[in-house]
């Protein structure tokens, strides 16, 4: 391998943006890395594809972006908010092991006010079918019905918001992702996504502990 012309020979070297790379005189594309937080609407999968021709958050960032990007972690089909969209295979590996115990915050509304007594089995850990689930905060949202709170969470179990809550004797009205590892809806739009900044990305990989 060549890199700016100079012959490299450790395999640990890394190569920087910009550089020219040839393998056996070939020249290597590096691909570009793209972070994008997109504000997912209902009825979108968080999937790459689907074999039932379903619609997909990559079709909100088609055409202007043909790369190949994957969601960090999911938001099932009826649950809108933030999700974060990369061909950063290392980011995305880190900030979906749960060892990372990345922050979310969800606005839920629920078809009943919820019961003090709930809200006590929530933050003390209910034990659901594959293991207890934490709740990090619970809050109801100031000057609306008992229906309508705020649950930060870490954990990264599937669907775990909406099983809680069945558990519990309540149907999930709405649920909506607000806050992902601190980066937040504000000037967002249902539906619109924009480009991370260089400084979102590095409070992500710092989060994820990636160097």
């Amino acid at each position: 391998m060549t890199v700016d012309g100079k012959s490299i020979h450790e395999p640990w070297y890394e190569v920087k943006a910009g550089q020219s790379v040839e393998v056996q005189g070939k020249l290597i594309e590096l691909q570009k890395k793209i972070y994008i937080l997109l504000n997912k609407p209902k009825d979108f999968l968080s999937t790459v594809a689907d074999e039932r021709g379903r619609k997909s958050v990559l079709d909100l960032i088609r055409p202007e972006i043909s790369e190949r990007l994957y969601p960090i972690g999911r938001l099932d089909r009826n649950t809108t908010g933030l999700l974060v969209l990369t061909n950063d295979g290392d980011l995305t590996q880190k900030l979906a092991h749960p060892r990372y115990e990345v922050k979310k915050i969800y606005h839920v509304i629920v078809d009943k006010p919820l019961h003090e007594r709930d809200v006590q089995k929530i933050m003390q850990g209910v034990e659901l079918e594959d293991g207890v689930v934490s709740v990090d905060a619970l809050q109801f949202v100031p000057g609306e019905p008992k229906t309508n709170l705020t649950i930060k969470i870490h954990s990264g179990k599937y669907r775990v918001i909406r099983r809680l809550f069945a558990y519990l004797g309540y149907e999930i009205i709405k649920l909506d992702r607000i806050n992902y590892a601190g980066l937040t809806k504000k000037g967002l739009s249902v539906g619109s996504w924009r480009y991370l900044t260089d400084k979102e990305v590095a409070s992500l990989k710092k989060y994820g502990s990636v160097e």
